[in-house]
């Protein structure tokens, strides 16, 4: 008798745990198709004396450590101080997956106004030109790109992954202009909320007062939420 009722418990036992295992298989996270984002940025400039003092000044320019100014042409003849160079800056951004995002690769379609860097700088010498002021700057970028992401179901902690490419407009105080950029991150999601950490590169090309382009590397800490 005991034997026997052991028996149907095994029996049990063994055909409840594989529906379990079934049923438990079966959840998947709900796709999502737009995320919102508040971005933080810090950016860096890059090889800033090749673009855009030499552009602005038309000559070689090198750094000058120890000396009052920051950087000079290399005939010594005009002198160059870079006056303020704001890094930190914000953005807001949208992005759409056309087919849904859950686990797994999908194409993602990113677009965002984001602030730029405020730049003065300013030139001494005999055949200095006038003094540069790049200030009120946004750019409004559009890109495309891979997402993949490992979610998980509920309120569960997932995973995140990206690389967009793209294009831009830049409009600030009297100046208008172009961009390209790369971008690529990743982060930690929680339900429809989280957290991502970015660096995008960006080509920003510019026509006033001369044609100058300089480039910007922002480090980005973005809050999200999806749905």
């Amino acid at each position: 008798m005991l034997r026997g009722a052991m028996l149907c418990a095994l029996l049990l036992v063994t055909s409840v745990v594989p529906a379990l295992a079934q049923t438990y298989g079966a959840q998947k996270p709900r796709r999502q198709f737009v995320t919102i984002s508040m971005d933080w940025l810090k950016t860096e400039p890059l090889h800033f004396a090749s673009h855009p003092l030499e552009d602005l000044v038309g000559r070689e320019v090198s750094s000058s450590p120890g000396e009052a100014h920051d950087f000079e042409t290399r005939d010594e003849q005009i002198l160059i101080d870079v006056v303020e160079f704001r890094k930190r800056n914000r953005a807001v951004s949208v992005a759409v997956y056309p087919l849904g995002l859950s686990s797994g690769p999908t194409l993602g379609i990113r677009g965002s106004i984001e602030e730029l860097p405020t730049i003065r700088v300013t030139f001494a010498g005999a055949e200095a030109p006038r003094d540069y002021a790049f200030v009120d700057a946004r750019a409004y970028d559009i890109g495309a790109g891979l997402y993949i992401a490992d979610r998980s179901p509920g309120w569960g902690l997932g995973s995140q992954a990206f690389v967009v490419g793209g294009v831009g407009r830049i409009k600030s105080d009297g100046q208008e202009g172009s961009r390209m950029f790369a971008e690529g991150g990743g982060g930690l999601t929680v339900g429809p909320f989280g957290v991502q950490l970015a660096v995008k590169f960006a080509w920003n090309t510019l026509n006033e007062p001369v044609e100058h382009r300089f480039l910007t590397v922002p480090i980005t800490l973005r809050g999200t939420l999806s749905f």
